[in-house]
């Protein structure tokens, strides 16, 4: 027996040491409760290579005396209704699998467990001390890896899935993670992508992940956007980035860019002392806070009047990108909020942060998709509601934009 044959033995035994109950992985309660067919078949697989101590066509499995040979469909009845799984055979017939067994037919409790651990953001080593700690079963890192490469496999179908061709409202956003893929750590930057389709619903449309956020990469984004099927929006909200705009409307030139005014704020408060913030910011929420645009650009008119002589590059920069600040009054007051800031998509970084925080720097770009694709699922679970007064701002695109609506 190779030493490699042996580790991967171990792995068998370090799966099974300490229980004695097949509930203490399967059960109601257990171990895996709901995971996906695709983890199911990957987590045979990592099994079976345990059990040769060779990846699949891997040379040193030539003249070990036992190879794979094929697969056996199986349905096995799950808490959502039958699962059709397929189960790897080897040839000579003493391939025992721990996970799901040969004459078993009912799967108690199996998907939850392990994607949650993962979209909460533990570590490959920190779930294997969660199921120590919680189930006293000893898992190696190793084959908790291999049990998750499959979710790569799920990325890469959601991530060019089609999509509608029009979504009213878009969101565009980024946010940073710590990757040591290629030496020291270093920040990337992780693109992220969300529309609100025409049944006024959230819908994640993909993240991308490059070494810094620029108008460049951007412009690549949209373009995969469009060639997905994305072939018009109606206001799309951003950051403060500078040409983010240009590369949208370089895409979809139909579109209105409207400037996060959350953003605006942030940045305009970065020329004010501590002691008078509130005062400003109280004057500048008179400008986004206006009933009308006209109402707006007088109120801009009386805080340059009030505070120019303080802070000039306020009033300045406001009046710099008044045309993309302002798109939102087109827009009934009810459905504002929803357009003049990205705080959709800010907080879906925000909890995406949440998870990282717990995690130190990526091994690679894989691993970083693997937890936020997965975390996004989790999030995506609560987004059970239609955007509030939903049907009038429909109504209103409609009256807007009638020759590019659809329903």
């Amino acid at each position: 027996m190779t030493s490699d044959t042996a580790k991967q033995d171990a792995l068998l035994d370090e799966l099974l040491k300490g229980y004695t109950n097949p509930k203490d992985i399967l059960g109601e309660h257990g171990l895996l409760k709901q995971l996906t067919r695709r983890l199911v078949e990957r987590a045979l697989e990592a099994e079976m290579t345990a059990h040769l101590g060779y990846a699949p066509h891997a040379p040193e499995g030539r003249g070990s005396g036992n190879s794979r040979n094929g697969k056996s469909a199986k349905t096995i009845q799950t808490e959502t209704g039958p699962l059709a799984i397929e189960v790897p055979r080897d040839r000579n017939g003493d391939f025992e699998p721990q996970l799901v067994s040969k004459r078993q037919r009912r799967l108690e409790g199996f998907d939850e467990k392990v994607l949650a651990l993962y979209a909460r953001g533990l570590s490959t080593r920190g779930i294997q001390g969660h199921l120590e700690e919680l189930y006293g079963v000893e898992v190696s890192p190793t084959l908790i890896s291999n049990v998750t490469e499959s979710v790569l496999a799920d990325v890469k179908a959601w991530q060019s899935r089609p999509l509608a061709s029009v979504y009213p409202i878009l969101y565009f956003d980024a946010l940073t993670v710590k990757s040591r893929e290629a030496g020291p750590v270093k920040n990337k930057a992780v693109y992220l992508a969300l529309g609100v389709n025409l049944q006024g619903e959230k819908e994640r449309l993909g993240l991308w992940i490059a070494d810094t956020e620029g108008a460049k990469f951007w412009l690549s984004v949209f373009t995969e956007l469009k060639n997905r099927g994305v072939q018009d929006g109606f206001i799309a909200c951003v950051d403060g980035l500078k040409g983010l705009p240009e590369a949208i409307e370089t895409v979809f030139p139909n579109i209105q860019v409207q400037r996060c005014i959350v953003h605006k704020v942030r940045h305009s408060l970065q020329y004010v002392t501590w002691k008078e913030r509130k005062a400003v910011a109280k004057d500048l929420r008179a400008i986004y806070g206006a009933a009308t645009l006209t109402e707006a650009e007088a109120a801009l008119a009386r805080f340059a009047d009030t505070w120019d002589a303080k802070y000039p590059a306020i009033s300045q920069s406001w009046r710099a990108d008044w045309t993309r600040l302002t798109v939102f009054f087109d827009y009934p007051p009810e459905i504002r909020k929803v357009l003049y800031t990205t705080n959709a998509i800010e907080s879906l970084n925000f909890s995406l942060r949440k998870l990282l925080k717990t995690r130190g720097a990526f091994p690679n770009d894989e691993a970083i998709l693997k937890v936020l694709y997965l975390g996004l699922q989790r999030i995506e679970k609560k987004w059970t509601m239609p955007i509030q007064d939903w049907k009038r701002a429909l109504n209103h695109f409609v009256i807007l934009f009638g020759n590019r609506v659809t329903l």
